[in-house]
Formats: structure tokens, sequence, C-alpha cells
């Protein structure tokens, strides 16, 4: 899964710091989402999307590794 976390950080001036105290996970967890280590559940992803506003589909973006059907 990937995530546009850092970006939305960016755009709203606000730090790794600032994210896990909002969502009540450490800095070390917001990093490694971001880094794309740690899928988050869907209940932290729904509360990082609360944070900046936005829909879950505008930050998260499900990529299926499984093999194409033919």
């Amino acid at each position: 899964m990937e995530n546009k976390i850092k970006v939305y950080r960016a755009m709203n001036d606000m730090t790794q710091e600032d994210l896990a105290v909002k969502t009540g996970v450490t800095r070390q967890t917001i990093i490694a989402i971001e880094k794309g280590k740690y899928v988050p559940s869907l209940e932290l992803a729904f509360k990082i999307c609360h944070v900046f506003g936005v829909k879950i589909e505008e930050i998260f973006i499900y990529k299926d590794n499984r093999v194409s059907k033919q």
C-alpha cells in the first residue's frame, strides 16, 4: 500500500511528531507508514485522514501485487 502522508503533512506544515500526537501513535509509527514498511490499521488510517480532512482514498493507494488476470 502506498500513501501520500508526507505530501499532506507538508501541505499542512505538520511534522511527523505533530501527526503522531494527533493520531495517538509514536513518531516511529508515522515514519514506518510513510516509508511503506508498515500498513496501518483501518482505524489509524481513518484517524490520519480525519486530521487532514480528506477521504481515505486521497491518502492511501492500494496496490494489488497479485498476478493480474489474463
